[in-house]
């Protein structure tokens, strides 16, 4: 059999013998490409027919286009689509409308460059100190405690012993309850409260022998209290039990022994007078004036200034005090007493701030609105107590 070339010789004619026996628009041979027709855009495009599947057809794979002889129609142009008009580009509604500077101008520029300097800020007043609590109602529960304090100090004694016996439960309920929050620590609340208010009365009843006394009692009353629990933890609780025996009702237990003398009611103003001034003189003038810290990891609030001032403010009203209050006192002794007083009371709020920070904590309570709790008021009295009954007793004597 002859081998017909697919493709052939330039300036050949056997397209025009072979185009006669094939059939219109189909190959003659099997791997001979279907020829194109011409283009003519007068006559409707017919859709191309899908090739059926042969499988006695090998798999072929692409098939190239054949070369194009200079008889062979090439395949149809494209049509050139109609030219459109030319339209102007649209302005984006962010786009600045520009003109071209003039001759001999620099250009200008009317958007600010991202790098361009921006105009400082106008300088801000500086911000008032705060004193960081609520300053009115502070006042306004400071003021209502005085007045049931000196209603009770000058009405019936007794009862301003009662007044002390609640600060001290209220106290170590405070105090007990945040040791069990923030470290694990249970003191028995229940011979606390008991032995604490008992430690009041009989200070006023017995002095400081029926005090020493109560205290005993009460430590032993935690340890055997105690006993009815599981033993972990025994040591930290009974130790914690004591030390709050100590520190809240014992420690008050010298105010109600002031209250014991002929002018008793005039010795405990006076202890409370001091201890509110100096407190007062140290957050004014510390206020104002404070630059250099105090005790800056135990209170950064505290300043030196107003240690000064809590000195100064004492020791004028110890002066006052002990001239026109107190029994045969002299001002001397309260210019000492008033020294004395602002030194207990500052060591008295850094103590309670030593505690605060140890558990994590701003105030003991919230019970007094502006002030915390009773212990947050207590801290500053609670140690100026002894000092100011030791110092009457050696100035004035004890009755």
């Amino acid at each position: 059999m002859p081998i017909v070339p697919e493709v052939p010789a330039h300036g050949g004619n056997q397209d025009d013998d072979r185009g006669a026996a094939r059939m219109p628009g189909g190959p003659l041979f099997r791997d001979e490409a279907p020829r194109q027709q011409p283009y003519d855009p007068s006559q409707p495009q017919q859709p191309q027919q899908p090739q059926s599947y042969d499988p006695a057809r090998p798999p072929q794979a692409h098939p190239q286009p054949h070369p194009q002889s200079y008889d062979r129609p090439q395949s149809h142009p494209q049509p050139h689509p109609h030219p459109q008009p030319y339209e102007a580009p649209q302005p984006r509604p962010y786009d600045t409308p520009r003109t071209p500077p003039a001759h001999g101008s620099a250009p200008q520029n009317p958007e600010p460059m991202p790098d361009a300097p921006q105009p400082a800020p106008a300088p801000q007043a500086p911000q008032k100190k705060s004193a960081g609590r609520d300053l009115g109602a502070a006042i306004g529960v400071g003021l209502g405690l005085g007045v049931v304090i000196v209603a009770s100090l000058f009405v019936v004694k007794a009862v301003f012993v009662g007044v002390i016996a609640v600060a001290v439960v209220v106290g170590l309920w405070e105090l007990t309850s945040r040791l069990q929050e923030r470290k694990d620590i249970r003191a028995p609340l229940v011979p606390l409260a008991v032995g604490g208010a008992a430690m009041v009365v009989a200070g006023y009843v017995r002095d400081a022998e029926g005090a020493w006394v109560a205290m005993a009692l009460t430590a032993l009353a935690v340890l055997v209290w105690r006993m009815t629990q599981p033993p972990e933890g025994y040591l930290k609780d009974v130790t914690a039990g004591v030390f709050a025996a100590f520190y809240v009702p014992f420690l008050a237990t010298f105010v109600a022994m002031l209250l014991t003398a002929h002018d008793g009611p005039y010795r405990v103003l006076t202890f409370l007078i001091l201890t509110v001034v100096s407190d007062t003189g140290a957050y004014a003038v510390g206020w104002r004036f404070g630059r250099h810290k105090l005790a800056p990891r135990i209170s950064p609030g505290k300043t030196r200034e107003g240690l000064l001032g809590a000195v100064a403010f004492a020791m004028v009203a110890g002066a006052l005090c002990m001239q026109f209050l107190i029994d045969d006192g002299a001002w001397w002794q309260g210019l000492l007493l008033g020294l004395a007083v602002a030194a207990s009371a500052t060591l008295g709020d850094l103590g309670e701030s030593m505690i605060k920070r140890d558990l994590g904590i701003k105030d003991m309570g919230t019970l007094l609105p502006g002030h915390g709790g009773i212990m947050d008021r207590l801290d500053s009295l609670l140690p100026t107590a002894p000092v100011v009954w030791l110092l009457m007793v050696l100035f004035v004597g004890s009755t």
